[in-house]
């Protein structure tokens, strides 16, 4: 998994806050250790942001495999039994009609 560029800011963010914080400490600027809390805060939320972004682009890439894999197993299933295959559909096809008929 390799970091985009949200994780990266954050990242960023997150250690420019801390050198804020540093600095305000040493100096005795409470307004500078305050705004380097901020920032280290607004890079954590970034930093999270880009791990959500990449768990859910992780997630759908995963569900494109499954899908390609489902249609290899229906059409190596339809390619060697072609006559049960022929059957089920015809078996679904009467289901719906059945059951989808309505009347008037």
């Amino acid at each position: 998994m390799t970091m985009n560029e949200d994780r990266l800011g954050g990242t960023a963010k997150n250690v420019g806050g801390q050198v804020e914080e540093g600095f305000g400490r040493a100096t005795g600027d409470v307004k500078t250790q305050v705004q380097g809390k901020a920032r280290q805060m607004e890079g954590t939320l970034q930093e999270v942001y880009g791990q959500a972004k990449e768990t859910a682009a992780d997630a759908a890439e995963a569900i494109r495999e499954a899908g390609g894999e489902a249609g290899d197993f229906l059409r190596t299933t339809i390619e060697q039994r072609p006559y049960t295959t022929a059957a089920v559909a015809l078996g679904i096809g009467y289901l719906i009609g059945r059951f989808g008929h309505r009347p008037y």
